[in-house]
């Protein structure tokens, strides 16, 4: 009988999108050091977002059991902090604390997302087995290995999102935190590919968050903690499969009436651009200098460029264009008031008047004292936003990637700028030999910022030689950054 005849009990074959990810997650071997050395970076990036998210009172407190006493001594650890907690709490934690500030990696294409949101998953399901092993005498897992595991997280949620726009269809891009760390979280607990399918068609059928929170006129802090609650239900669904021997649903992606694509795809079966492999960590993007939406990264860069020409001239200034992609224009072109740091972080008329006034831009300039400052929406109310078509095909083009934005500023007396453009920020892979190096520096900084100096000490000598960090059991590097 066929999968797509709705009164038929016969159980079909799994949808193949769940079998190529379980076949990847199990077989793949990464051969690529680029895609290591990258993870190693990323991991890194992603411990300093962390860090600076807890000079955050929202934030923290997020970061702790579900109810106050749930915690569990020995489990999974939450970085900079004290928290020991079963590991789908520790999961949201770190997902939340990673994704706090809007500072860590980006991917950008049909759809948009944070692969290192998975780290969530990773970090927490990998201490949890580190200090189990152990307690046990078994066998633990090693930085390099969860590197491994976070490579596959990352193309696997990047390749769904090269052609699959799920943003088009309301759903929020945690949908693909949540696939991709299901995946590997599962096989992090010992689970075979029938298992990995079953938790995989477990996510699938949650279906995905709405995108209301990331929107005007609802923008709210939830885009902080959302990818935290999608590796959460990761660990859920992985813990489930492995450890309970939960029923896998096969046709949960194509079942007529019934299946994802039906209920929440206007019918579209997904479509790939290629297979898995290391492109997308070897490709991810890099939030290095501005905790500012993607889209907007460039723009700041084209104003702080242009801070020392206009901020002595701001009552004179007319209009200030700002050209942008299809992308920016659609997810951070705002009007009118912004209610929260999580509006202003997702508008790009402020973000890129934040810089031209004050020549900087950082996470603190988001809260409300910065924002009371009359001259920000007085310039955010001289700007147009217009799409490049230029832009924007670069911004599809595979072999290009750009997150293009150009910036002018004009005066009453006639008196322009020049137009600043930059099609690819600090953070992308054509700049990574002048990227790498502040990325560093944030992450020192970070530390320094959050940590005693005894344990910043023992943190920079552990990073400081790839292959003693990569040796390194992982529940005893997160040892290091545990209050």
């Amino acid at each position: 009988m066929s999968a797509h005849d709705i009164r038929s009990a016969v159980r079909p074959d799994p949808d193949q999108p769940l079998v190529d990810i379980a076949d990847y997650v199990v077989d793949y071997q990464i051969d690529s050091k680029e895609a290591y050395d990258t993870a190693r970076y990323m991991l890194l990036d992603s411990l300093a977002t962390a860090m600076m998210a807890m000079k955050f009172p929202e934030c923290v407190k997020h970061l702790g059991p579900v109810v106050p006493g749930a915690t569990l001594p020995g489990g999974a650890r939450v970085p900079g902090t004290s928290h020991e907690l079963d590991p789908m709490q520790a999961a949201f934690a770190i997902g939340t604390q990673i994704r706090w500030l809007d500072f860590n990696d980006t991917w950008l294409a049909a759809e948009w997302g944070h692969p290192s949101d998975n780290l969530g998953s990773i970090l927490a399901v990998g201490d949890y087995l580190g200090r189990k092993a152990e307690r046990e005498g078994g066998h633990a897992l090693s930085v390099r290995d969860v590197l491994g595991y976070a490579i596959k997280a990352h193309e696997i949620q990047g390749c769904y999102a090269l052609l699959n726009s799920f943003n088009r269809v309301g759903q929020d891009h945690v949908i693909l935190v949540r696939l991709a760390s299901t995946a590997v979280a599962t096989a992090m607990l010992g689970g075979d590919k029938e298992q990995i399918t079953t938790a995989v068609s477990h996510s699938w059928i949650d279906n995905g968050a709405l995108r209301t929170y990331r929107h005007a006129p609802n923008t709210g802090p939830r885009k902080s903690w959302a990818a935290g609650d999608a590796c959460r239900r990761a660990v859920t669904h992985a813990i489930n499969a492995v450890y309970r021997g939960v029923v896998g649903y096969p046709s949960a992606l194509s079942a007529k009436t019934w299946g994802f694509y039906d209920v929440a795809f206007k019918g579209k079966p997904f479509e790939f651009e290629r297979p898995f492999g290391s492109y997308v960590m070897e490709n991810v993007l890099f939030k290095i200098s501005y905790p500012a939406e993607f889209h907007a990264q460039t723009a700041v860069e084209c104003a702080m460029k242009l801070h020392a020409e206009v901020a002595d001239r701001l009552d004179q200034i007319e209009r200030i264009a700002i050209e942008t992609q299809e992308a920016g224009c659609r997810i951070i072109d705002k009007t009118g008031p912004l209610a929260n740091y999580a509006d202003r972080d997702h508008c790009i008329q402020y973000m890129v008047a934040v810089p031209l006034i004050f020549g900087r831009l950082v996470a603190s300039d988001y809260n409300d004292d910065v924002a009371a400052d009359p001259r920000i929406d007085a310039l955010r109310d001289k700007m147009t936003v217009v799409e490049n078509p230029q832009f924007t095909r670069d911004y599809f083009d595979p072999a290009k990637r750009y997150i293009g934005n150009s910036v002018q500023v004009f005066f009453k007396d006639g008196s322009s700028t020049e137009k600043v453009s930059i099609d690819y920020p600090i953070g992308h892979r054509k700049r990574r030999a002048e990227g790498i190096p502040v990325l560093l520096r944030k992450f020192e900084a970070a530390m320094r910022d959050h940590l005693p100096a005894h344990q910043v000490k023992a943190i920079m000598a552990a990073v400081e030689d790839p292959a003693r960090l990569d040796a390194m059991p992982l529940h005893q590097f997160l040892g290091l950054f545990t209050l």
